[in-house]
């Protein structure tokens, strides 16, 4: 488990549940949640990694918001994420548990600052791929979860 979700607490820990089950009706356990926590930096990750590489093109000297490659689907996952987020108060925690790899360049403050909601939105577009893998799951297992990074690192 990295550093981020071994740090949380218990109260952290039942906000990532309720998030699950709000976004997807999904039960998910501890387990899981280091898998979250896995999958956010990998994603974030390779997200950045684009950043930098657009950043470079446009001569720019720190990362823009506008270079973090966003799709309209993550668009909208963000979107979903913020509004759900209102009620449980994940983007502190996510805050926290967003790495921010070694780069070429500095974050802008501003990209810096959108990081965790595009881990919520990632989180969101995740658990809306459990229930397009499976419409019936209710707690996903090793095999959804290596199903999904996959799927991921497809696109992204």
């Amino acid at each position: 488990m990295t550093a981020g979700l071994h740090a949380t607490h218990a109260m952290s820990i039942a906000r990532f549940e309720r998030f699950f089950r709000e976004a997807a009706s999904l039960d998910v356990d501890k387990d899981d949640l280091k898998r979250l926590d896995e999958f956010l930096n990998h994603n974030i990750e390779d997200l950045l990694i684009r950043a930098t590489a657009i950043a470079h093109a446009n001569l720019r000297q720190a990362i823009a918001v506008i270079d973090i490659p966003i799709t309209a689907g993550l668009q909208e996952r963000i979107f979903e994420f913020r509004r759900m987020d209102a009620d449980i108060g994940l983007l502190p925690i996510l805050n926290e548990l967003t790495i921010r790899p070694p780069l070429d360049l500095p974050l802008s403050d501003e990209a810096d600052a959108e990081l965790p909601a595009v881990a919520g939105g990632l989180s969101v577009a995740l658990a809306h791929t459990f229930k397009i893998i499976d419409s019936h799951l209710k707690n996903p297992s090793s095999e959804h979860w290596e199903r999904s990074f996959r799927l991921f690192d497809l696109l992204l």
